[in-house]
């Protein structure tokens, strides 16, 4: 039993170890969207699924007992999550913006409101943990899936530049640290939710090995920008450099050219045949 005891405190700190690190994982994103004042296609959503799961397993940890370092871990990550969401909300968009205040008074204000008032009282004893623990689960395992949602986009786009790498491998290694841990303490809540992690996690980061030189491959194109448009004309900014377009930009401005150019020469037909009219 003491070795057992020895193993789940080491487990147990392992796992707060590398759950701060995911918890810090997502900097150089924020310091991204801070460089350019934008979230442009960052998603909110797995912040707020963070910040959710995180105040679960603290409310599941206080009714269950001597889990002090989940506790702790969770109250950090908590925090964390908090500054993230709200540097999001600062730079968003609009709409970005009100989604995720959206999200955050559904899950978190209304969410968690609703399962404290229903669980208090409602239930009594050691129910109150048994179906804390269950929803625990659910919401960890959306954790772990809330980054999918960037999976759809990185293969419609076939880039990863908005996939959150660091966050990806350090989740993986963190299911598997509290995997173990929950499993010591004999607590399905805690180590079922992190198989399913790890997969998630593993499949994250196989569609970055697939597509993580796809980025380059786009800036190429976009640096061939002079060969397509030699035939017209661009307005340069003021280092006389040209302007930094995506792709279906250029498309849309040869669409225009085209155009342009077509209803020119359309006018200037009309116009020969209104002079060469016999009188």
């Amino acid at each position: 039993m003491a070795g057992n005891s020895q193993l789940i405190t080491i487990f147990g700190d392992l796992g707060s170890t590398v759950s701060f690190i995911v918890f810090l994982s997502p900097l150089p994103t924020f310091y991204n969207i801070y460089k350019k004042k934008s979230t442009e296609g960052y998603q909110s959503i797995p912040y707020v699924v963070a910040l959710f799961s995180a105040i679960i397993l603290i409310y599941y940890s206080v009714l269950k007992g001597n889990m002090n370092v989940v506790i702790i871990i969770n109250a950090l990550g908590a925090f964390i999550e908090t500054i993230y969401i709200c540097f999001y909300i600062f730079y968003a968009p609009k709409k970005a913006k009100l989604q995720t205040i959206k999200f955050v008074a559904l899950f978190v204000v209304g969410g968690f409101g609703a399962i404290v008032l229903v669980i208090q009282f409602l239930f009594k004893g050691v129910v109150r943990a048994q179906i804390v623990g269950w929803i625990c689960l659910v919401f960890s395992v959306c954790t772990f899936a809330a980054p999918l949602c960037i999976v759809r986009k990185v293969i419609k786009t076939k880039s990863v530049e908005y996939m959150p790498l660091l966050l990806s491998v350090f989740l993986t290694i963190s299911a598997v640290m509290w995997f173990f841990y929950g499993l010591l303490k004999k607590d399905v809540n805690i180590y079922a939710p992190n198989i399913l992690g790890f997969m998630f996690g593993i499949v994250q980061m196989v569609l970055y090995v697939m597509y993580k030189d796809n980025k380059e491959k786009k800036v190429t194109k976009e640096q061939k920008l002079p060969e397509l448009l030699q035939n017209h004309v661009i307005i340069l900014d003021d280092e006389k450099k040209l302007p930094h377009l995506t792709e279906e930009q250029i498309i849309e401005i040869w669409k225009l050219g085209s155009l342009v150019y077509s209803e020119k020469l359309n006018a200037r037909a009309a116009a020969e045949v209104e002079i060469n009219k016999p009188n």
